[in-house]
């Protein structure tokens, strides 16, 4: 029976890179997949692509393609990304530009777009965000993006047209395994039981080290070996749906029962109703079990009919976050503490700058948690963080220059000023018919 082996690259933007080059050099591996794209993340590239219409893609793709590329080449390993962001095709370029560079020949690229809906966003003005209700029509002039996850189609697609790498927008993450797993098992799209199954396995993958026991690690209670070298997991899947998670022998980290319960229900508000663009995934029954030591077998994903929307992100401006933090520490820190945030209150309060909202957090004391564990004043050092959000920069540069004035107007012994300004873009969520998204793939070759 036809198997086949993926390996996970990445589980966002940041990731390191050194446990998916393992993978590909000693994991035998058909596939590795970079899941790197956020909600808020493909909203700044369109920023960037706004700005400059050659980019738009992950900021990372010249470094990451750099290492990947020769052993893409020389282990024939396939490799899968959402890393094109905004801007799948500029991608596609870039990545065909770091081949000829390095002379490395025979890859076909494939750059599969139709996720930016942007241009058609005033059709859906009378639909509301499904986090707060408030209406496109009315953040209309401060949208900046808005991306469908587009599902599992279009990469399959490109891989029976005999892609090497292919590179995505905003597609789901678990499309990004189960795009494989179509191309090479022949599976129908309309098995909504083999799409439920491809599903969980690809969410299983998607967070990287998530799996190994990186996230799932808490010293003293679940503890997880040699963390500081923690690899990434390798799927192993057969044409029926049978899949075995495991890890390389020589990276750190576990794969266990635990670490792959936690994973198959993190981000899963239904666990018989996870709703995607390809299948509604039924991972109810999902049955985990240990055959060997960091090998763990996964069965009983299901799946129903996909529900014919397609969820899209919407990113909007909302002003700006303006961030300021000072340190106090020994005999006093926190009195001194608390009497700066109370210093910067009124000083903000008698200037009337115009603040949507702000925070003051005591780091050290209760800015995890407020004061829901108790007060005390026996931290050694604290550090008084204050966050606003302001509808106009000016105000918020009042905020920053107030904290900053703390160092020579007291309370005594502050340091280690830090300060920023940042566009906020906040994100929002509408529901889209499937049929109002055309997916197209455009091809490149290094010959």
């Amino acid at each position: 029976m036809k198997t086949i082996r993926i390996g996970s690259g990445a589980g966002y933007s940041d990731d390191r890179l050194e446990p998916a080059l393992e993978i590909m050099e000693k994991g035998n591996v058909d596939y590795i997949v970079f899941e790197c794209l956020a909600e808020r993340t493909i909203a700044i590239a369109q920023q960037r692509k706004m700005k400059n219409p050659d980019e738009g893609y992950d900021k990372l793709l010249a470094y990451r393609m750099e290492q990947v590329l020769p052993l893409c080449s020389s282990e024939k390993v396939k490799v899968v990304t959402n890393m094109g962001a905004a801007n799948p095709v500029a991608a596609a370029k870039l990545i065909k530009e770091v081949a000829e560079a390095q002379n490395i020949k025979g890859l076909k690229i494939a750059a599969v777009v139709g996720d930016n809906v942007f241009s058609e966003i005033d059709r859906y003005s009378e639909e509301s965000l499904l986090e707060n209700g408030r209406k496109i029509k009315d953040i209309r002039s401060s949208i900046v993006s808005a991306n469908a996850y587009i599902g599992a189609a279009g990469i399959a697609e490109a891989f029976d047209n005999g892609a090497d790498i292919v590179i995505t927008g905003r597609a789901s993450d678990p499309s990004l395994f189960l795009g494989p797993l179509i191309h090479e098992f022949g599976w129908s799209m309309d098995d909504a039981e083999l799409m439920g199954i491809g599903t969980m396995a690809g969410h299983l993958m998607e967070c990287g080290a998530q799996v190994t026991g990186g996230y799932f690690a808490d010293p003293g209670y679940k503890d997880v070996p040699e963390l500081w070298n923690v690899g990434f997991p390798i799927l192993e899947i057969d044409e029926k749906g049978e899949l075995l998670l495991s890890k390389l022998d020589t990276a750190g980290g576990m794969v266990t029962e635990s670490t792959v319960k936690e994973q198959l229900l993190y981000e899963i508000h239904d666990p018989a109703n996870y709703l995607t663009p390809d299948v509604i995934a039924d991972f109810s029954q999902a049955e985990v079990q240990q055959v060997e030591k960091d090998v763990v077998k996964v069965s009983g994903g299901s799946g129903k009919e996909k529900s014919g929307y397609f969820k899209t992100s919407i990113g909007y401006k909302e002003g700006y976050l303006a961030e300021a933090e000072i340190s106090y520490g020994g005999s006093g820190s926190v009195e001194r503490a608390k009497l700066a945030q109370d210093i910067v209150s009124k000083r903000l309060e008698r200037a009337n700058v115009k603040i949507d909202e702000i925070r003051y957090d005591l780091i050290g004391q209760n800015s995890l948690y407020k004061d829901d564990l108790g007060q005390g004043d026996s931290a050694k050092e604290v550090r008084l963080r204050v966050a606003a959000r302001t509808v106009e920069p000016e105000d918020a540069a009042a905020v920053t220059r107030e904290v900053e004035a703390l160092y020579t107007n007291g309370p005594a012994g502050g340091g280690g000023i830090r300060t920023s300004i940042k566009d906020i873009v906040s994100i929002g969520s509408i529901l889209i018919p499937e049929k109002d998204v055309s997916v197209e793939v455009f091809y490149s070759e290094v010959l």
